[in-house]
This record gives structure tokens, C-alpha cells and sequence, in this order.
């Protein structure tokens, strides 16, 4: 095996090993978890930053091993592939940090980190499958996986919103399986091309065709939080903060809306999709999503719960982008991949350092934090006013493209979607923003400092800080090369030349 056809494996492996490790480790081995943790993160970064190069540069990496008669284990890096591995290693690294501190002291850590790591890997497999049954595999992983950390707590209402994932996410993988061997009867292979496989099938399939999309559409939807298929996401807020990270801004959603960028570019491809008249409908179904994620946030006291409102809106962005059928859209949505997951993961460590530093869970209780938890409030309101879409910051960039796209692809319908979220984000943000800076604090709140004077601990603070920081500065260097926009146009560049 070569260096270029073993380089994927090593990137899953990076992971995958370290965690399996862990899971055996007693829970008193503090320093050797940690270090195992941070260093699996650190080589999977170091291998994927040589892999993102060598794609680049044309190199072609592929790892084949046997699966199933006429099936094979595929993993491949691709532009599309690349641009979720770097999001997910680099989220990775800041929320391996952030979990050390958040659950110093905690039990059973050794069986958090063990699945932490899995999830992980789920998550990469996802990203670098080179056909659909190497996905499906990696897919129902990724569901196996986060199970445990959803009901890590071990409360009643941790357990029942781990039973509502599994309903969720297993009925959801069950139609992603029939549609996949569906598909494989019909057309003989599975392995994701360029412009789709598809499109040379007989006119008379074109029936089972649109059926088989809905089917694997729906059963990706699910992890995407496409409505009416995202009532598991609210309820899953009980998890811990580093859960809900995970959840929001490296993994399970963003499986799902990638395994749908995946299915519309590389199983269908973007034009045979839209000959068969599925990219309409399923645009307004992420347009109806983004409306109504941001109306139902809006009337959340929970913190958590309207962060993950919040993200039903966000993620639809990514799957609306793909759907108008253009290459300026296809930047603005493949983009957001990226920006939303910084942004979103911001939000949710802060929301972490609230709970675990002053007990704040609710937005009503926020009234003076930011005289209290200055920099954690900083970072909030950064990643705030960013999906919000406010310039220079990421989310404007995701949002301009997305309305450029639209109005050159003649659907100005977008524009009002685009313009009504960004209301109803101000809407629900904003009001955060006002309690937490200028209302009049508890006297409790500035009486008391622990952390050696500083507001939380370093393990806490760094993290949102880090994604902060991200998120300006993926909106002033959004032209730099190999910035996340850079790297959007060249995938639609190879999606959209003849």
C-alpha cells in the first residue's frame, strides 16, 4: 500500500485508535487521556493539512479495501470531501480543549473521550466515503456513536432524549438503506462521481428515480433537521456542552446536510436533479426550515434550546444553496458548511460557560453577564452578530452569496427568505445581546471571582475565544487563498466547467 492510498486510512485512524485506547484507561489516568486526545487531534490536523495540499495540487488519495461482493470500503479526498475533513479536524482539536475542562472532575470520562473520539471518526468516515454504501456505513457509525454522549448524564431526561434520537435517527437511516439498494439494482454501482451516475439510465427510470431521492433525501434530512424531521434536535439539548458542539457544528448535522450535497452533486448531479424536478421542492423545504427554525427560537427561554433552533434555520442554508442550481448559490451554501459550524460552536461553549460557571441556563437570567463574563459575552456577541450575517464577519459572506446566487439563477423569492431569517435572527439574538451588556447585573455575579480573578477557567475561555476570532477573520480574509470561500469556488468550479 502507498503513501497515497494508506493517507486516509491514517486520517481515520487518528482517531479511531486513540479513542479505542481511552475506552480501557481507568478514570484516575488524567494526563494520559488528555494527552492522547490532544495528540490524535494534533496528527489528524498535520495529516489532513498534507492531504488538502496534495488535493489541491491534483494528488490522489484512496484507500480500497473489500466489503461486500461487487462492494467496496472506499475512502477517497476530493475538493467536496476536504473542505468537511478540515472543518471537522480543526473543530475537533478546540472541542477536545474545551471538553477536558468542562468535565474535569466529572465521571466517567473515560467512556466520554472513548466515544468522543468515535463520533469523530464516524464523522471523517462520512466525509471521505467514496461511494454511498461507504457512507451508509460511516453514517449509522456516527448515529451508534453519539448515542452514549447524549445520555452521558444518565438523567431520565437525558435517556428520553437519547430514545427520541435513535426513533429518529435509526428510522432515518433505515430509508437512506432502502434508497441505496434501491439505487444499486437499478444503476450497478455506487461510487460518487463528478456531475452524478445517473444521468445516462434509461428515461424510464426517471419515476423510480424521483422516489429513490425523496427516500434518500429524507432519510439524510433527518440528521440535516430538515422540518418535519428535526424534532430529536431541541430535545437533544440536554446533553453537555461539548455534546451539543459536537452536535451542531462538526457532526450529526452536518453529515446530514453534507450526505445531501453528496447525493444532488455526485449521485444525481446538479442538472439531471433539476431535469427531474426535484431541486424546486426540496429548495422550499429549506426555505420553509430557515423560517421556521428562526420563528421557533425566537420564543425559547432556554439558552440551548434557541441555539438549536437556531441551527434547524442555519444548516438549511447549506442544502437552499445547493438546490437554486448555480454556481454563485453553490458557493454561498458549500461555504456555510464551514462558517456556520465556527459560528455555531462559539455560541454553545459560551452557553457551556455560562451554565457551568454561574449556573446560567435561561435567557432571562442573563441579565449583566457580560460586566461579569466579559470575553465569554465577547465571543457570543462576535458569533452572534455573524449569523445575524452582519459585515465583514463569516455569515455575511455566506449570505451575500447566497442572494448574488439567487438573483443571478432568477429565483428572487431567495432574497426574501434570506432577508426575512436575517430579521428573525437579529430578532431573537439581539435582545440576548441588550440583557447581557446593558442591563444591571446580580451584585453576587461581580462579588465573586474565582479562576484566579479571571471569569472561568483557561480549558473554557480559550476555546470560544479561538472560534471567535474565526469567525471575523473567515469574513475580512474570505478572498485569502485557501480560505473556506476560496476553497467553495473551487469545488463549484470542477462542478460547474464542462
Amino acid at each position: 500500500m502507498s503513501w497515497d492510498s494508506a493517507l486516509p486510512l491514517f486520517v481515520l485512524a487518528s482517531s479511531l485508535l486513540p479513542g479505542l485506547v481511552i475506552f480501557f484507561l481507568p478514570e484516575e489516568r488524567v494526563a494520559i487521556r488528555t494527552t492522547l486526545n490532544l495528540a490524535g487531534a494534533v496528527l489528524k490536523l498535520a495529516l489532513v493539512g498534507v492531504m488538502i495540499w496534495g488535493v489541491f495540487h491534483g494528488s490522489h488519495y484512496e484507500t480500497r479495501l473489500p466489503l461486500l461482493p461487487g462492494l467496496d470500503l472506499l475512502l477517497r479526498a476530493d475538493s467536496l470531501s476536504m473542505l468537511f475533513v478540515v472543518l471537522s479536524s480543526v473543530l475537533w482539536l478546540v472541542t477536545t480543549v474545551y471538553a477536558v475542562g468542562y468535565l474535569e472532575g466529572s465521571p466517567n470520562r473515560s467512556r466520554f473521550f472513548g466515544f468522543f473520539s468515535l463520533c469523530v471518526t464516524a464523522t471523517i468516515g462520512v466525509a471521505l466515503a467514496g461511494n454511498l454504501v461507504t457512507f451508509l456505513l460511516f453514517y449509522e457509525l456516527l448515529t451508534l456513536a453519539t448515542y452514549p454522549l447524549i445520555v452521558h448524564r444518565g438523567t431520565d431526561e437525558a435517556r428520553r432524549a437519547g430514545r427520541t434520537y435513535l426513533i429518529y435517527t435509526i428510522a432515518g437511516g433505515a430509508l437512506l438503506l432502502i434508497g441505496t439498494a434501491w439505487l444499486y439494482t437499478l444503476s450497478g454501482t455506487l461510487a460518487f462521481t463528478a456531475r452524478g451516475f445517473l444521468s445516462g439510465l434509461d428515461e424510464s427510470h426517471n419515476g423510480v428515480l424521483v422516489v429513490i431521492f425523496v427516500l434518500l433525501i429524507a432519510g439524510l434530512g433527518v440528521k440535516a433537521a430538515l422540518i418535519p424531521l428535526h424534532g430529536w434536535l431541541p430535545q437533544a439539548m440536554v446533553a453537555a456542552a461539548p455534546v451539543s458542539a459536537l452536535l451542531h457544528a462538526v457532526a450529526v448535522v452536518k453529515a446530514g446536510a453534507f450526505g445531501i450535497v453528496r447525493v444532488v452533486y455526485d449521485v444525481y448531479g446538479l442538472q439531471f436533479s433539476a431535469s427531474l424536478g426535484v431541486t424546486l421542492p426540496l429548495a422550499i423545504v429549506a426555505a420553509v426550515t430557515i423560517i421556521y427554525g428562526s420563528m421557533r427560537a425566537l420564543f425559547q427561554d432556554d439558552l440551548k434550546r434557541r441555539l438549536a433552533f437556531s441551527t434547524v434555520s442555519q444548516v438549511a442554508y447549506i442544502v437552499l444553496g445547493i438546490t437554486i442550481v448555480g454556481p454563485l448559490a453553490a458557493v454561498g451554501g458549500l461555504v456555510h458548511l464551514v462558517h456556520q459550524g465556527v459560528m455555531k460552536i462559539t455560541l454553545f461553549f459560551c452557553a457551556g460557560n455560562l451554565a457551568e460557571t454561574l449556573g446560567i441556563h435561561n435567557v432571562s437570567e442573563m441579565n449583566g453577564v457580560g460586566r461579569r463574563m466579559p470575553w465569554t459575552m465577547v465571543a457570543f456577541t462576535v458569533a452572534a452578530f455573524g449569523m445575524i450575517g452582519t459585515p465583514p464577519l463569516a455569515g455575511f459572506v455566506s449570505k451575500w452569496y447566497l442572494g448574488l446566487g439567487a438573483l443571478d439563477g432568477g429565483q428572487g423569492w431567495v432574497i426574501f427568505v434570506l432577508a426575512g431569517s436575517s430579521l428573525l435572527n437579529a430578532a431573537y439574538f439581539l435582545p440576548i445581546l441588550y440583557a447581557a451588556w446593558f442591563k444591571a447585573p446580580p451584585d453576587a455575579w461581580l462579588a465573586e471571582r474565582s479562576f484566579g480573578g479571571r471569569e472561568t477557567a483557561w480549558a473554557l475561555l480559550a476555546p470560544p475565544l479561538v472560534t471567535a476570532f474565526l469567525t471575523l477573520a473567515l469574513g475580512l480574509l474570505a478572498s485569502a487563498p485557501f480560505s473556506p470561500l476560496q476553497w467553495a469556488r473551487f469545488i463549484t468550479r470542477l462542478e460547474y466547467t464542462p
